[in-house]
């Protein structure tokens, strides 16, 4: 029995553009249980990095694909197939890497070796969607002799952030400083350099503030007006806006924000001609705000959500949209007088007209900081198999 463990470097979620680095470790376990040790024999270890994508069938035509040549490969349990009994169809990966030949471990020995390999900068974002799955693992084939493959899948989240793949790092860095004491790869430093840049990519986007003023308004008049000081976000931050009902003409009586997802198939896959986009809300704001001149909210970005991103299947857009009940008439109060003629009792309206109309507006969501990312995600950094 060997056991096989996978752990990555710095966490789950990694930037497309970074270098994703994995620590395979092999050991012969000691078995308290048994009365006689023996070495184990492992033919081949190899690593690999693929996405997956899966559509759904009754939301996208996808057109026929040649997979005839993996099928044939898939049935074959000595041949590597990261993929082997995966859904969908694997629509990016890496070359293999092979970790070692003929390893031979003692009882109680264990070896480990690295995998190092640049997440490619032009692949889709992950995301599981009503319609579309993009899904990323690090798949670890190894084999005894004479006996079929054993995988060990690792799955990890990937964020894009568009304007790193036009970016030339600098040649000549003579310049820059450095410690003639550490010897540091140039791998890891390029990786280092990316995740710097693409920090200070998102720090000019989305640290630009200037007040947007909107007027809300129906057919019978000026309902208020709502502000808002940028409309591009990280995944993390807060979505805040405030209205302002006292210069208005009808009276409000609800309002409702919803921070909402808009994902949408490209005209050419769509399974029917005019199919409708799918919405999901991730977070939600409602207040009854008849008499009152001024309200605001405030709605997290989940750091577990994707970013807005289009591929040449699916496109994902961000949006707030509001939703307002208004009355149809003068919003007065009805004085109901008790026994004294001194005494005024004040109660509210049992009935009253009342109009609905609702407005969107788009806003942009970007990647953030993996680091942040990883403490919400849903993958573990490490994984493990026996064999």
């Amino acid at each position: 029995m060997i056991e096989v463990l996978a752990k990555l470097g710095h966490g789950p979620v990694f930037l497309a553009g970074e270098v994703l680095e994995c620590v395979i470790t092999f050991t012969n376990p000691l078995s308290a249980s048994s009365t006689s040790a023996s070495s184990e024999m492992l033919a081949w270890a190899s690593a690999q990095i693929h996405c997956q994508f899966h559509a759904s069938e009754n939301r996208v035509a996808l057109p026929p694909s040649d997979g005839s040549k993996h099928d044939v490969q898939a049935e074959n349990e000595t041949v590597f197939v990261p993929n082997r009994g995966e859904r969908g169809q694997c629509i990016l990966s890496t070359p293999p890497k092979i970790l070692f030949c003929d390893l031979r471990l003692d009882p109680g020995e264990s070896k480990s070796y690295s995998y190092c390999e640049t997440l490619p900068i032009d692949g889709p974002p992950s995301f599981r969607g009503q319609s579309v799955k993009y899904v990323y693992k690090l798949t670890i084939g190894c084999q005894r002799v004479n006996s079929p493959i054993k995988l060990l899948r690792v799955p990890f989240r990937v964020l894009v952030l568009h304007g790193l793949k036009d970016y030339q790092f600098p040649q000549d860095e003579a310049v820059a400083p450095s410690n003639p004491f550490l010897e540091e790869e140039e791998g890891l430093k390029k990786d280092s350099r990316l995740a710097d840049l693409a920090t200070e990519l998102l720090m000019v986007a989305t640290s630009r503030r200037s007040l947007h003023l909107y007027n809300i308004s129906n057919t019978r008049g000026k309902v208020g007006t709502f502000c808002i000081f940028k409309t591009v976000y990280k995944i993390g931050e807060d979505v805040i806006g405030t209205f302002n009902f006292s210069e208005g003409d009808i009276p409000c009586l609800q309002f409702s924000v919803s921070l909402q997802t808009e994902e949408s198939i490209q005209e050419e896959f769509q399974r029917r001609r005019g199919q409708p986009v799918s919405f999901s809300t991730h977070a939600r704001h409602q207040e009854a705000c008849l008499h009152t001149a001024q309200s605001s909210f405030s709605l997290p970005i989940p750091l577990s959500s994707t970013p807005g991103f289009t591929t040449n299947i699916v496109s994902l857009k961000w949006r707030l949209h509001f939703e307002f009940v208004t009355s149809g008439e003068s919003a007065g109060t009805c004085l109901v007088r008790g026994n004294q003629s001194e005494a005024v009792t004040w109660t509210g309206v049992e009935q009253m007209e009342v109009d609905t109309f609702s407005w969107d507006l788009p806003i942009k969501v970007l990647p953030t900081n993996p680091i942040l990312a990883s403490y919400v995600s849903q993958f573990s950094s490490t994984n493990s198999i026996t064999i």
